[in-house]
């Protein structure tokens, strides 16, 4: 599959559980392509040259954006605990600047705002949530959270489905 100029970027602290859901969704993401799955969630996905690309970090950050202006097609992926209604969320996001209490939390809104001021690109973004259960210090998902994770690549991959069919 390679659909034109897409990215996934998941965000999380794969060593506080189900805060690393995104590492656990881009690695089924990727073996579904086929591809080469990193041994451990601080290397890199490999970008090669077919689409879509995945990309993970701990958080975002401003630096994010230059690398998001060269994409048409975006996917942020996220563990939220609770605050969101559904178990599985996947919706459009809009950029807008939001203010935040916490310092090392940048929401994709943000992102995708100073990628528009900044490099004047506005490419397509959704965002796809997973509830997380557990948030303790180990790398392996709750057993609710793994079971989610596991619908979220099925949702993942019907999205690039949908891109193909555009």
């Amino acid at each position: 599959m390679n659909i034109e100029s897409t990215l996934f970027i998941g965000y999380g602290n794969p060593d506080r559980q189900d805060d690393g859901v995104a590492w656990h969704i881009l690695a089924g993401l990727s073996q579904k392509l086929g591809r080469r799955i990193p041994e451990f969630w601080d290397e890199p996905f490999p970008l090669g040259n077919e689409f879509p690309h995945m990309i993970f970090e701990l958080q975002l950050n401003p630096e994010i954006a230059e690398t998001i202006a060269n994409y048409k097609n975006i996917c942020f992926v996220d563990a939220h605990t609770g605050n969101i209604p559904n178990d599985i969320q996947f919706g459009e996001v809009i950029g807008a600047f939001q203010t935040n209490p916490f310092t090392h939390h940048m929401p994709a809104e943000t992102v995708l705002a100073l990628t528009k001021s900044i490099y004047k690109a506005e490419p397509k973004a959704f965002l796809l949530s997973v509830r997380g259960y557990s948030f303790g210090f180990t790398q392996d998902l709750s057993p609710q959270t793994a079971f989610l994770a596991a619908i979220a690549i099925t949702k993942g991959w019907d999205w690039l489905e949908s891109l193909t069919n555009n």
